[in-house]
């Protein structure tokens, strides 16, 4: 069972230092999208041995929202924009490929000491949980593209969710649904926001709507 959830937890690793080091933004959407397939398969895998029905619920949300409705709601932003790539983020790619490094370095040492409560021994799901967090933070602020930042939210969540999932005997299931609610209301609203910014101004560049004037 161990190498199964490390497996996952790796390939969270993984698509998250590909999501630093990537300019297309259409990839990026779909990395987001495996990461919430990937989620909702570790919850299944994790908790195997008491599996419930709020267990299936929330795999079946995580992979339905995340990995299915939400990559349809920004693609579609995204063919309205007629953007394809992410040319002058903030924080150059090889600059963030090096954040990554170190984020999951500090990440490592950091989950070293906050062990999971209940004597959980998945070793890499508090580092991971943390560095998806930090991914997705830097992402929201060292991108230049609205629907980048976007995903930087959505990754963020993801984080958030590893947490939750190790330890979803101890959390009331309608706390979990509320958050993926949350996430799909904001995921929606921002989908029409990046539409209409493209609509009025010809770009999707978060940093131009600060030089508007009346």
């Amino acid at each position: 069972m161990h190498v199964w959830t490390d497996t996952f937890l790796v390939l969270l690793v993984i698509l998250n230092l590909s999501l630093l080091g990537s300019s297309r933004l259409g990839a990026a959407t779909r990395r987001v999208a495996a990461q919430g397939i990937l989620l909702g398969l570790f919850t299944l895998v994790l908790h195997m041995d008491r599996l419930t029905i709020e267990t299936v619920a929330m795999t079946a949300g995580m992979i339905g929202l995340k990995g299915i409705v939400f990559p349809w709601l920004l693609f579609r932003a995204l063919r309205e924009a007629e953007v394809r790539r992410e040319v002058e983020p903030y924080v150059g790619y090889s600059a963030s490929l090096l954040f990554g490094v170190l984020a999951f370095g500090l990440s490592l040492w950091l989950g070293s000491r906050l062990p999971l409560p209940g004597g959980q021994e998945v070793s890499l799901i508090v580092p991971a949980g943390l560095f998806t967090i930090l991914v997705g933070l830097f992402l929201i602020v060292a991108r230049r593209k609205a629907l980048n930042q976007v995903l930087g939210y959505l990754v963020l969540e993801n984080g958030i969710y590893a947490f939750g999932v190790a330890l979803l005997p101890e959390r009331p299931l309608l706390v979990e649904l509320g958050i993926l609610l949350d996430v799909f209301v904001g995921v929606f609203v921002m989908g029409i926001m990046i539409f209409h910014i493209q609509r009025e101004f010809d770009h999707i560049d978060a940093d131009r709507l600060s030089s508007l004037k009346d």
